[in-house]
């Protein structure tokens, strides 16, 4: 009995000893934690190989552009703030009026003009007889035949370099045979005016867009620009 009595502090005292080592042991991993982590409260690194861009205080978060096509239906082009001026390389290229029989001085410019929604043009209206034939403004190739809900029956054309698409809507028809991907010269017959989409019935015309394309080159993206001053420059 004696013996028990004097042995019987070991078993709390180890007990003791025991929770105490625990306890050093995971304040020391955490120690080794927010060491080598930073602290538990900071914001997350960036996935491998992504690069965070600090937003300037205050600005709104981005809005990213739309990395799908639309769909049948929709209503494309999706356009950045036009430019200020039109382009040099453009307005030294003469481009030919889209529609046969219009001259320069028959151009209005509507790009400026509100549309629907709160919407701006962005694109000039060219008025002529349905069916009248709509013409490539310079070589280049058809890159989306497209059907939308404002626009009807639309083309989209990349010019030869890549850099310009023109967008041509309302369209009653396109010209036999045009394919997606073919290649057109300047002047060729690519579609007829008409009144599809969104257009009053009774009031023909070509909506004539031109676009700067983005590093993607997405033919439904791009800034846009004037058509008026680069078909009826100053002479």
């Amino acid at each position: 009995m004696a013996g028990e009595k004097r042995g019987g502090w070991k078993v709390p005292l180890a007990g003791f000893a025991g929770f105490a080592l625990g306890a050093a042991t995971v304040l020391l991993v955490v120690w080794l934690y927010v060491r080598e982590r930073g602290p538990l409260t900071s914001s997350p690194a960036p996935f491998p190989g992504s690069t965070a861009v600090p937003a300037a205080p205050g600005a709104p978060p981005a809005i990213p552009s739309p990395a799908t096509p639309p769909q049948p239906g929709m209503s494309p082009p999706a356009l950045s703030p036009p430019a200020a001026v039109p382009p040099a390389d453009l307005t030294g290229r003469d481009l030919l009026l889209p529609v046969q029989g219009v001259r320069r001085e028959d151009l209005r410019d509507t790009f400026t003009e509100a549309r629907s929604q709160g919407r701006v043009h962005e694109a000039i209206d060219i008025m002529a007889p349905r069916n009248s034939p709509v013409l490539a403004v310079e070589g280049g190739r058809i890159v989306k035949l497209f059907s939308s809900d404002r626009g009807g029956l639309t083309i989209y054309q990349f010019d030869p370099t890549g850099t310009y698409c023109y967008y041509y809507a309302h369209l009653e028809s396109y010209a036999p045979g045009l394919t997606e991907g073919m290649q057109v010269a300047r002047g060729q017959v690519i579609g007829y005016v008409g009144t599809s989409g969104n257009a009053p019935p009774n009031s023909p015309h070509l909506h004539f867009a031109i676009f700067r394309l983005n590093a993607q080159k997405n033919w439904w993206q791009g800034q846009a620009i004037n058509p008026y001053p680069i078909l009826r420059p100053e002479r």
